[in-house]
């Protein structure tokens, strides 16, 4: 399974990171690899809210429903997404630092199917959408990588 972990030390409050991150309509603004990103539900993020990612797919796009299944406030958020092909893990936890917020941001691919065979080839392409997804979110968040 591809997997990337990447944590950031952000200068902003852990309540506004968490907000920003939690509230997952927000990874159009920060992941490269998003199209277009729209919340599902209406009223505040909490468990059990969904998001729709639009991202690139094979010379197409393909809409990617992610339902937050744990959410502790400014502490963790989980979010799942599942297709035929795939399972997407997304796993934010948060720390309060000196100066502001450390947060573990920890995506999990599960290929299905006939997916599975090319397991190798998409965890290099994985690992090159992780880098340019951390290198946007530093700016986002004006965070230092560890």
């Amino acid at each position: 399974m591809p997997r990337y972990v990447v944590t950031l030390t952000s200068r902003q409050s852990l309540d506004e990171v968490f907000k920003k991150m939690a509230n997952f309509q927000n990874a159009q603004d920060w992941d490269p690899g998003v199209i277009k990103a729209v919340s599902a539900s209406a009223g505040e993020v909490k468990k059990g809210s969904s998001f729709v990612l639009t991202v690139p797919a094979a010379r197409k796009t393909m809409d990617l429903t992610y339902v937050i299944t744990e959410y502790e406030p400014n502490k963790l958020v989980t979010l799942l997404a599942q297709t035929s092909r795939l399972e997407s893990l997304d796993r934010l936890s948060f720390a309060p630092t000196a100066t502001g917020c450390e947060m573990t941001y920890d995506a999990t691919l599960r290929f299905k199917g006939i997916a599975v065979l090319a397991t190798p080839l998409l965890a290099l392409s994985f690992k090159k959408i992780g880098d340019r997804a951390r290198d946007s979110l530093k700016k986002y968040l004006e965070a230092d990588v560890k």
